[in-house]
Order: structure tokens, then C-alpha cells, then sequence
């Protein structure tokens, strides 16, 4: 399965895109709503940030106790979860006079009930697509995600100019509805895996064997800390280039993000695709290596378009980690893959600004750089036992033993 023309070929991929689709919109426009209520609130950037981008270190508590019901309950069921939370979010949020800090509260809800359930649609895409369809599948996920979210913020942006956060946190609400009733009616439930165990001791079980795994954790390592130190250069484009340049520069990593994961999803041959996942996390962190120097905007761009398309290697360290963990778990090995990853960029974003304060954002964005690129480098032999083919002594069979 190598074409889009394959892949929403299949009835159930097109609801699941579709539902992606709305979500994504979904949250961005509460996002944004929230962020301008809070600012008008209480007049703090930061609690405004933490307000729009804050939600996923919640899922922390979530992943490190309940996140086995993304396996234990039905993928469907589990993948409507989220996008439910967020309609009675978004319907209390637009509450009018509601405490800015009572809106912190709501916040953490959908993150908080979603990060139960987090890996189900990674599990859903796992048993709608044949085995050759993943990477092409959760690439298809990754560009509906990052094209909805631009439009979502531009929508966003727009119907502020003519209405109230209100108005927005009642479209956010209506559209995070439309994607649970998508889900719920267009896709057919699986069952979920029996287990005699408690969800709290599953979870912490589970957690200790794929983090304790010598091929399992190189493979989260590697999907955590080099990308989220890049997010730390992108991190600081507003200190580098300023208001008026940054937005060129926050467009062109998208594109090039987008670019990789079309290219790797769509045009590379399976065959030859596992050979692509080293050169291209080399790739992510190379060209910032340039701003060291501190390049004029337009250079700093086409540095940024080319650097992003090295992101597409996660899509190859994903297809991996389906090959080396069994059914009954896949639900939270990708929700953790999920929670590490934003938890991996939030720390790579505050490590950027720390040390930006003493280098400034150049010499700190080149640093960053050369800190992913030594990760990357470290993790090479690690990465090794969770390569096609190699011997991993029983480590899939005792994953998929839970």
C-alpha cells in the first residue's frame, strides 16, 4: 500500500482522517479562544501560554497511571474519549464570567481524560491499515494534524476580529461533538484485551517493560530528546528574527514537515524506507548548526524548511516500534511514545529560552543543535536491536505477553 488512492480506498482511514481532521480544528479554535480570555483576564503572557500550550504535561499523571485503557477498552470507544471531553470543556468555557483560574481547572480535564486513552488511535490505524499501510497512514494523520491546526488558528483568528471567545469555545464545542459522533457511528469497535490485573498496576507494568527494554528504549529516546531539542531552536524565532521574520520562519518548518512526511509516506519503497531513519535525524539538527552564525532571515528559512523535514524519521521509528511490540500493548506504547514526545518538546522549549538568556538565541540554537546531533549519535547502537531482521533474544515475545 504505497497511494492515497489505496489507502482512502478504505472506508474506515477516511472516518478516522476525518474525525483527525475536526478535532484538530477543534482544539485550535478553543485553544485560542482560551488564550485570549485568559490574557484579557489576567494580563500574564505566561499564563496565557501555559493556557494554550500547557494542557499536554497533564497527560504526564495520565500516562503514568491509567494509560493501559488505551489497550483494555475498545479502540472506538477509547478514541471518542478525547474528543467528548473537550465538547463539555469547551461548553463550560464559554461560561462568560467563569474565574480565569476555575478555566485552568476545565483545562486540564479532555488532557487529563484523554491521556487515558491517548495510544487508542495509533491501535485503531494499527488494525484498519494492512502492515504496509502504516507509514503512509500515520503520515496521511501527521499532515491532516498540521493542516487543520493552521487553519484552526487562522479560523480562530478571523472570527475573533467579529465575535466573543464565547462564540468560539460554542464552535470549538459543536466541532469536537461533529468528530465524536464521526467516530462513534463510522468506525467498527474491536474488542479490547482481557486483563486480570488492575488498570493503575498494568500501567506502571507495561511503563517499566518498554522503558526497561534495550530495544524499546532506545527507540523512545530517540523520538523524545533530539526532536525536542529542535523545538527548542524553533523555540526561539521570535528572538532571532523578531515579530515581522518569525512567522516565515514558523511557516517554513511546517512546509518542510509536511514535505518530509509526504515524501517518506508516500514515494519512498518500503524496502528501503528503514535506511532513510538515520541520514534524516541527522538532517533534523544539521542545518541549525548554520544559525550559530546568525543568517539573514532568508537563509535562516530555507535552513528551517530543510532541517524539518528530518522530523519524517519519528513515522520510521514508529513503523519499528509496531514491528517490536505485540497487540495487547500497542494502545500504550504509543500513548507513551505520545506523552514523551510533548513532554520531550516542552523541555526542549525551556531549555532553549534558558539558554538564550546568557548566549543569546544564535550561539543557543546552534548549541541545541549539536546536543540533538550528539543524541542521535549515541543512540545509533541502541537502535540497532530494534532494526528489521536483527535478533532481539525474545524481547517481542515478552511484549507480547501482557
Amino acid at each position: 500500500m504505497r497511494t492515497y488512492r489505496e489507502i482512502f480506498a478504505l472506508p474506515e482511514f477516511r472516518v478516522l482522517f476525518l474525525a483527525r481532521c475536526v478535532t484538530t480544528t477543534a482544539v485550535a479554535t478553543g485553544s485560542l479562544a482560551l488564550g485570549a480570555t485568559t490574557y484579557a483576564g489576567t494580563g500574564s503572557p505566561v499564563l496565557t501560554a501555559l493556557a494554550m500550550f500547557g494542557g499536554p504535561l497533564i497527560t504526564l499523571l495520565g500516562s503514568a497511571t491509567v494509560l493501559s485503557v488505551s489497550d483494555t477498552m475498545g479502540p472506538r470507544r477509547a478514541s471518542t474519549i478525547m474528543p467528548a471531553a473537550y465538547v463539555v470543556a469547551f461548553a463550560v468555557q464559554a461560561l462568560p464570567d467563569l474565574a480565569w483560574g476555575w478555566r485552568f481547572v476545565i483545562l486540564a480535564l479532555p488532557h487529563l481524560v484523554g491521556s487515558a486513552t491517548s495510544g487508542a488511535t495509533m491501535r485503531l490505524l494499527h488494525e484498519i491499515v494492512p502492515a504496509d499501510g502504516f507509514v503512509l497512514g500515520r503520515a496521511s494523520l501527521n499532515i491532516a494534524a498540521g493542516v487543520m491546526q493552521v487553519a484552526g488558528y487562522g479560523l480562530g483568528g478571523l472570527l475573533l476580529v467579529w465575535f466573543s471567545p464565547t462564540v468560539l469555545f460554542l464552535i470549538a464545542a459543536g466541532s469536537a461533538a461533529a468528530a465524536t459522533l464521526i467516530l462513534r457511528f463510522g468506525i467498527r469497535e474491536r474488542a479490547g484485551v482481557t486483563s486480570g490485573k488492575g488498570v493503575v498496576e498494568r500501567t506502571r507494568e507495561v511503563n517499566r517493560a518498554l522503558l526497561g527494554s534495550p530495544v524499546t528504549r532506545p527507540l523512545y529516546l530517540a523520538m523524545w530528546v533530539p526532536n525536542g531539542l529542535i523545538v527548542g531552536c524553533e523555540a526561539l524565532f521570535v528572538p532571532y528574527a523578531g515579530q515581522s521574520s518569525a512567522g516565515y520562519l514558523f511557516a517554513a518548518t511546517a512546509a518542510g514537515m509536511l514535505l518530509g512526511d509526504v515524501v517518506v509516506g508516500r514515494f519512498v519503497p518500503p524496502a528501503h524506507r528503514d535506511r532513510l531513519a538515520g541520514p534524516l535525524r541527522l538532517l533534523l539538527a544539521a542545518p541549525y548548526l548554520g544559525f550559530w552564525l546568525a543568517p539573514a532571515p532568508a537563509v535562516a528559512v530555507v535552513l528551517g524548511f530543510v532541517a524539518s523535514a528530518g522530523y519524517a524519521a519519528s513515522l520510521l521509528w514508529q513503523e519499528r516500534l509496531v514491528g517490536v511490540t505485540g497487540a495487547a500493548i500497542r494502545g500504550q506504547a504509543f500513548g507513551l511514545c505520545s506523552t514523551g514526545t510533548m513532554v520531550g518538546q516542552a523541555v526542549g522549549a525551556g531549555l532553549g529560552g534558558v539558554l538564550a538568556v546568557p548566549l543569546g538565541a544564535p550561539h543557543a540554537m546552534g548549541l541545541l543543535a549539536v546536543l540533538s546531533l550528539a543524541v542521535s549519535v549515541a543512540l545509533t547502537p541502541g537502535l540497532r536491536r530494534s532494526a528489521p531482521g536483527h535478533d532481539r533474544q525474545g524481547s517481542s515475545a515478552l511484549m507480547s505477553g501482557f
